[in-house]
């Protein structure tokens, strides 16, 4: 047993080392360089899309011999239109402006010396992720286009997918000039791997875990590297008394039902007491008859009987389920104690007239992303524009919400004189 846990100690030190060599080869490639390899990768994409599904078909099989559920076997499945948005993702990565280099800001001081806060790498990032093989690409290319290098560890449930993916993507970009060790994929799923990764400070500037709420507090207490998370996703939509309620029914309904088992779905709905008895009935049939299961508290239920009794714990609650928790209030400031007592710092709408209300709501509520009028189901680096994603944060530090490309990089200061000295 220790030879083994040696042996992997002396891998996982190997694969970091290599990627802090590859991450100063990063910093020399220019944005064209870089969009040439990656569409290369990309290329090799389609053309080994046969011998991509041939190794999923070996998780797939073995995903059932050990039980899985059919919502991971399908997350786990890599069927034509999976490969081709890998493939379509990485080209699309190759649209986006390359944010190194970019000056964020530029003055000059007194004594002639001229300064720049300017964008750079990170340097090193490992990626810990369970069982969807599409974020092997996905990451890698990310890393890629902000100049750094990438230690990958999958889960095992991907093990085989995982592994051709990031074999296709090292084999075509080295064909365009990718540097060696660029992209590197932990090939052990023993949870040795991830412990000796985590704590790798001399190698990995970042670790991002992308996975459930285990997992991510898994990773955040064992690693002595800094850890960009999010827990999970409980959000709400607050219907305020000033709501147009014929929006309000439309926003809370897309944000519950459209796709009820992602981060950034509604798991409780608060509503201002002034309009409950006329807005719950009508939310409450819509939700119903699309098999939603309604936990309410008390006034709620008063108003709609049909609502299941709330416990203390459904307030905290990520369903990632048709389960929605209920709450009537007696005003925003309620609303707003609910949600930074409650909630989980992710997405948090509110459907309002007033402008006073709003922006009240947008100051105090202390989450990643606000919403006025519109569902939260829009927390997503593509809905913002930024094109494809690394994960959404809930922290405060060096990120928060959708991380894409400007997400993946620091700044540093670049500092021109013509002979300054401090006197």
């Amino acid at each position: 047993m220790t030879t083994t846990i040696q042996t992997i100690e002396q891998e996982v030190l190997r694969i970091g080392k290599q990627a802090k060599e590859a991450a100063h080869a990063l910093s020399r490639l220019g944005e064209e360089e870089k969009n040439r390899i990656l569409l290369s990768m990309a290329d090799e994409i389609d053309a080994r899309k046969d011998d991509l599904q041939t190794a999923n078909s070996s998780d797939l099989t073995a995903g059932r011999e050990a039980g899985l559920s059919a919502a991971l076997l399908d997350r786990l499945e890599l069927t034509d239109a999976r490969v081709r948005s890998m493939s379509d993702g990485i080209r699309e990565i190759v649209t986006l402006p390359d944010p190194v280099g970019d000056v964020l800001r530029a003055w000059a001081r007194p004594n002639g010396l001229e300064i720049e806060k300017v964008r750079v790498p990170i340097g090193v990032i490992g990626i810990i992720y369970e069982s969807r093989p599409n974020v092997t690409a996905d990451a890698a290319a990310l890393c890629f286009k902000a100049s750094n290098a990438v230690i990958l560890r999958g889960g095992k449930e991907a093990r085989h997918s995982n592994h051709a993916i990031a074999e296709t993507l090292k084999e075509g970009g080295s064909r365009a000039g990718l540097p060696t060790h660029a992209v590197q994929l932990i090939g052990t799923t023993d949870r040795d791997a991830v412990r000796v990764l985590v704590q790798m400070t001399d190698f990995v500037d970042i670790i991002i875990p992308r996975g459930g709420e285990g997992l991510i507090r898994a990773v955040a207490e064992m690693s002595h590297v800094p850890v960009i998370k999010h827990y999970k996703g409980v959000c709400h939509t607050y219907v305020d008394a000033s709501a147009d309620l014929d929006m309000a029914l439309i926003v809370c309904e897309n944000a519950k039902v459209q796709r009820p088992g992602v981060c950034n779905a509604m798991e409780t709905m608060l509503v201002h007491e002034a309009v409950a008895k006329d807005f719950l009935p009508r939310i409450s049939e819509r939700l119903l008859s699309q098999g939603v299961e309604l936990r309410g508290d008390k006034a709620s239920r008063r108003i709609v009987p049909q609502m299941n009794p709330a416990v203390d714990e459904d307030w905290e609650e990520e369903y990632l389920d048709l389960i929605l928790a209920v709450r009537v209030v007696p005003d925003i400031d309620a609303a707003i104690e609910h949600i930074n007592t409650f909630g989980s710092h992710h997405s948090d709408a509110i459907v309002a007239g007033e402008n006073t209300v709003q922006d009240a709501f947008c100051r105090q509520v202390d989450s990643a992303t606000v919403y006025v009028n519109a569902s939260t189901r829009f927390t997503d680096g593509a809905e913002f524009g930024m094109g494809a994603e690394i994960g959404i944060s809930t922290d405060k530090l060096h990120a928060r919400g959708p991380m894409g490309l400007e997400e993946l990089t620091t700044y540093k200061f670049v500092i021109n004189g013509d002979g300054q000295i401090k006197q």
